[in-house]
């Protein structure tokens, strides 16, 4: 299914034995456009202790009520893992030392009987992301972008500004990107419109901007994204039959 983002900032993480801390951030891979970790603050005496979470070990998508995001590890092994600085790039040396504490598959390594093809965790994106990635950061060597860091870029469609990207919409069963949400109220009466990623140009993360492959009028009319429902099949079917997009399905 897809799943809001932005929505789960600030749920508990849920072990099995229990409340490890609050969801602090997602990094997603711009190169594939699939979420690679969840940053997790520790609680308790660890409070301060920032720690990355694959979707390796997410079991399940929370209900917004009850507010609690669950994973297949005890609170202990969190607790004694590695951690992170989240005001530097994380290294490769960085995440290898992560993905070897959990066990957890080293994705950039090549999948056997695939070569030159890197393996997402948990898989490929169905979604089928071709934008080019961004420049690289300083250690020249991944790909890591914080949600953070993205929303509130401004939105360029091909004849001006038409917003800035309010969230992202990934799918619970790969964690590869779908969508960005984009907020319109100050430029449009609509609201929040859904734009799929194969339909970006590209991003400028210098400049902080979001180039859409699409017209301020073509959006303006489109389908509305209300963020209080799930998004379906059927309007899915609606978005891309109203933009006249080869579907992903």
């Amino acid at each position: 299914m897809l799943r809001s983002v932005k929505g789960v900032f600030g749920f508990a993480v849920h072990a099995n034995d229990g409340n490890i801390g609050k969801i602090e951030d997602f990094y997603f891979d711009d190169e594939h456009w699939i979420i690679r970790y969840m940053v997790t603050e520790i609680g308790g005496w660890f409070k301060g202790k920032d720690v990355l979470i694959s979707p390796v070990s997410f079991t399940g998508f929370p209900d917004r009520n009850k507010r609690e995001f669950p994973v297949s590890l005890s609170i202990d092994k969190v607790k004694k893992c590695p951690d992170v600085d989240v005001h530097k790039p994380v290294s490769r040396q960085k995440e290898t030392e992560i993905l070897s504490y959990f066990n957890w598959p080293i994705y950039w390594q090549q999948v056997p009987g695939f070569p030159g093809l890197p393996m997402p965790v948990p898989g490929p994106n169905p979604f089928k992301g071709v934008l080019p990635p961004g420049p690289e950061i300083i250690t020249g060597d991944i790909h890591l972008r914080s949600f953070k860091e993205i929303i509130q870029y401004k939105i360029l469609a091909n004849d001006g500004d038409i917003g800035h990207v309010d969230d992202i919409i990934a799918d619970d069963k790969h964690w590869g990107i779908a969508y960005l949400v984009v907020d319109t109220h100050n430029w449009l009466p609509g609201g929040r419109v859904l734009v799929a990623i194969n339909w970006l140009r590209g991003i400028s993360w210098a400049d902080a901007e979001v180039i859409v492959d699409l017209s301020r009028e073509k959006i303006k009319n489109c389908p509305v994204y209300d963020p209080s429902k799930d998004i379906d099949r059927e309007y899915e079917e609606q978005l891309y039959e109203y933009y006249g997009r080869p579907k992903y399905w």
